[in-house]
């Protein structure tokens, strides 16, 4: 295994660095199953990418005119991205959202006691919703930043029976020098357009978290095993890196 790390300014230097970097150090496979099954991918084994001052702005990469491809990420697209990761808004053909499982996400509890005449089996059962958004900020707000426990998982067992189950995993976070900083883990990722468009908004997201706990604005370290770019977009990965 090849394992990848990659230091960056921002958001678009890590992005381009991680087309220009696949392209040497990625593998190309055929997909067997899953997402686009029977296209090939080129794939790093394994990628870190620490990305100092994440927010600076532009969010999204920088594409040269004079090259004269699109960028993969449209204006506004980001800001219209962010509900996506902070509501529980979801809509009926879909399995999950992101912010589903970060400020929505309900489960079945005891509401307590037990049931008549003593039986456990028979004791009412209530829906809960929890939102990890707010429960993290919260934790540090109440009990203090020298903790690791302000983590936010979005997978759940059950995802393993989904066509398409959750490539985000975790956003990890910890705060250093009064600086909140996220650590982000995806199972797998595009590289051209989901990985400029997601760390985009989950960077949006931090700048939140962090006005709301009262610290500034720190770093991401994002992680993968499944860092990629499909066939389709090879010619246009060589046009903005000037490589063959």
């Amino acid at each position: 295994m090849n394992l990848v790390s990659i230091e960056a300014r921002d958001l678009p230097d890590a992005w381009f660095q991680c087309v220009y970097e696949i392209m040497d150090k990625g593998h190309e496979y055929v997909i067997d199953h899953g997402s686009y099954a029977g296209q090939k991918r080129l794939e790093f084994d394994y990628v870190t990418v620490h990305i100092k001052y994440p927010g600076v702005h532009p969010l999204i990469p920088d594409i040269p005119p004079s090259i004269g491809i699109p960028n993969p990420v449209a204006e506004g697209y980001i800001e219209e991205y962010l509900p996506y990761l902070m509501t529980s808004d979801k809509q009926p053909n879909e399995d999950y959202t992101y912010g589903e499982r970060l400020a929505g996400w309900s489960y079945l509890a005891l509401a307590g006691g037990q049931g008549p005449e003593g039986d456990p089996l028979k004791a009412k059962v209530e829906k809960l919703v929890v939102n990890q958004i707010e429960e993290v900020i919260k934790m540090y707000r109440t009990r203090g930043y020298g903790t690791n426990q302000a983590s936010m998982t979005i997978s759940v067992p059950s995802d393993i029976f989904l066509n398409d189950p959750p490539c985000l995993r975790h956003i990890d976070t910890r705060i250093r020098e009064g600086k909140l900083h996220f650590m982000v883990y995806f199972r797998s990722w595009d590289l051209w357009n989901g990985f400029p468009a997601n760390l985009g908004g989950i960077q949006l997201l931090k700048e939140y978290m962090a006005v709301e706990i009262g610290v500034e604005d720190g770093e991401i370290v994002a992680a993968s095993k499944g860092l990629h770019l499909y066939d389709y977009v090879w010619e246009l990965a060589q046009l903005r890196t000037m490589r063959t």
